[in-house]
């Protein structure tokens, strides 16, 4: 494998292979069997784009003749950045063909983080567009390429137009990675996850099983395709390598796609919590009906009552998804009664997984009780990319990922996710769950949305600062604390100061920007009022 990655054992890779976990087949091989099998249908829609298998089969070979001229070849990294626009598929799809590596930047990523995705995958080369909504993606390219100076070329997708030789396409390793997946969380740089072409292959193919997506299916990308969610669970290429066709979303307003999506006859998207409220707030002005919908709903806790809303007003099925982008993915069955659906995130994806719930010492503690979750399986990796360090710290020496989520496994096997550990809020040695506080406040009816972060404190270590944007004005924050102490909260758990907020700053990913949240609680005035209680 690239120096610089952790393969699985050999006995394992080997047992993942006879089980058919692994097919052997690189992720370029298994998209152009895809483009050849469903050539005539329409593979991609983009604005007034209309993008047959065989227009991007054809689109990314010129893509691929491009790379190829420029030296560009298997196991060179490739940082990408693009928005949701067809060039991601056929940029990516090339890459994939040649068994170079796309390093899979967010739109949103500026200078400080793309000089540290180029520097620490080794990259050749950057490919951006040239601008996307106002903003000048091409100067941004030319910084970062002035910082590094292993990138040799600065690329334009929207510009790869010129003809090129034909080539014979490389033979491509598929236990090599296949791309380099961003760490999350809103602190710190992001780690590289390098996910196999095997790994990823079963990932994409596994999902689109649980989701019944197939040629007749039709997927709606609102997150960003950069992210694993869009990219593969089922995501973009998901729906790609089963015949399905994908409309690439201009927005993530449901007043601006409520027409697009009946006329492509949209049957699943994938949203965070975030955009699952907003959708409910919109459908209860102006009613909507998304019956043959499906949504997938991930990324971070998504309340009963909100499930209860999104099936009442947006009349849509839906299931409940918990991944990494280091691999496991747990869901909600199709046929899950709505006590499970509502209040877990289901179960693990592969019969493989293996999954172990831990307290502070390591020891696997019973059922329904609180400890972090550790996993290891046929699409789990077993180390970062360069990161000897950190290696040492997030995975056990018998390789399983510390995932640093808190959960609960019940006795039927579906996993609750409480929280993270850095978000347990450590208050005068009690320790606040922060999810658990955000789903206590976000059961009153006038709380539209609430984040929850720790604030240090000389006194208590950290304070608790909870930031609520309310659907009723009249709701006054100190009666939120009688709510939340009616509810039975521990004393320690009711938030130190609470604070009205119109919205809550996102990451790119639609995540609550906990970082921004605390700069502003920074600059939060002591004392009690309407807007700070």
């Amino acid at each position: 494998m690239l120096e610089g990655c952790v393969s699985w054992p050999d006995e394992l890779a080997e047992q993942y292979r006879r089980q058919g976990y692994w097919q052997e087949r690189s992720l370029g091989e298994l998209l152009e069997a895809a483009c050849a099998e469903h050539a005539t249908k329409v593979a991609i829609v983009y604005g007034e784009q209309r993008l047959t298998y065989a227009d991007l089969a054809a689109r990314s070979d010129l893509v691929a003749r491009q790379f190829v001229a420029r030296g560009i070849g298997p196991l060179d990294r490739v940082v990408v950045q693009l928005p949701n626009v067809p060039e991601f598929a056929t940029v990516v799809f090339a890459l994939f063909r040649l068994g170079a590596i796309p390093v899979l930047a967010l739109p949103g990523h500026r200078k400080h983080e793309l000089v540290h995705l180029a520097s620490q995958s080794g990259a050749v080369a950057l490919i951006v567009m040239s601008e996307f909504r106002g903003f000048d993606y091409r100067q941004l390219a030319q910084e970062v390429q002035q910082d590094v100076p292993g990138v040799e070329h600065v690329l334009i997708a929207n510009e790869l137009a010129d003809s090129a030789p034909e080539t014979r396409y490389p033979q491509v390793d598929p236990s090599e990675p296949a791309f380099f997946l961003l760490s999350g969380g809103t602190t710190g740089r992001p780690k590289l996850i390098p996910r196999t072409h095997n790994d990823y292959a079963y990932n994409m193919l596994a999902a689109a099983d649980a989701l019944r997506v197939d040629s007749t299916s039709t997927y709606l990308a609102v997150n960003p395709v950069a992210h694993n969610a869009a990219l593969g669970c089922p995501g973009l290429f998901g729906t790609l390598l089963v015949g399905g066709k994908v409309v690439l979303a201009p927005t993530s307003r449901l007043a601006e796609l409520i027409g697009l999506i009946r006329a492509e006859q949209v049957t699943l998207t994938t949203l965070v919590p975030g955009t699952v409220r907003l959708w409910i707030d919109y459908a209860q002005r102006t009613p909507v009906d998304l019956s043959g919908v499906h949504l997938q709903i991930g990324s971070s806790k998504l309340t009963p009552v909100q499930a209860e809303e999104a099936r009442e007003f947006l009349h849509c099925d839906l299931s409940q998804w918990f991944g990494v982008g280091e691999g496991l993915l747990t869901y909600t069955r199709l046929d899950d009664p709505d006590e499970v659906r509502f209040n877990t995130e289901g179960r693990p994806m592969a019969p493989d997984d293996e999954i172990r719930v831990v307290d502070d010492a390591g020891r696997d503690v019973p059922d329904n009780v609180e400890g972090e979750l550790l996993t290891r399986g046929p699409y789990t990796i077993r180390g970062y990319y360069r990161a000897e360090q950190e290696n040492t710290d997030s995975f056990t020496s018998d390789g399983f990922f510390r995932t640093g989520d808190l959960v609960r496994r019940r006795p039927d096997g579906n996993i609750v996710v409480v929280g993270r550990l850095k978000d347990v809020i450590n208050r005068a040695g009690d320790k606040v769950p922060v999810e658990d506080l955000e789903e206590q406040l976000m059961a009153h009816p006038g709380v539209r949305d609430a984040a929850v972060v720790g604030v240090e404190d000389a006194v208590l270590g950290e304070r608790t600062y909870a930031f609520v944007v309310l659907r009723d004005q009249s709701v006054e924050l100190q009666a939120l604390k009688v709510f939340l102490r009616d509810r039975g909260l521990a004393t320690y758990k009711i938030p130190d100061k609470l604070v009205s907020v119109s919205e809550l700053p996102r990451t790119p990913v639609g995540k609550a920007d906990k970082v921004a949240l605390r700069a502003l609680a920074a600059f939060t005035p002591p004392g009690a009022s309407r807007q700070a209680a």
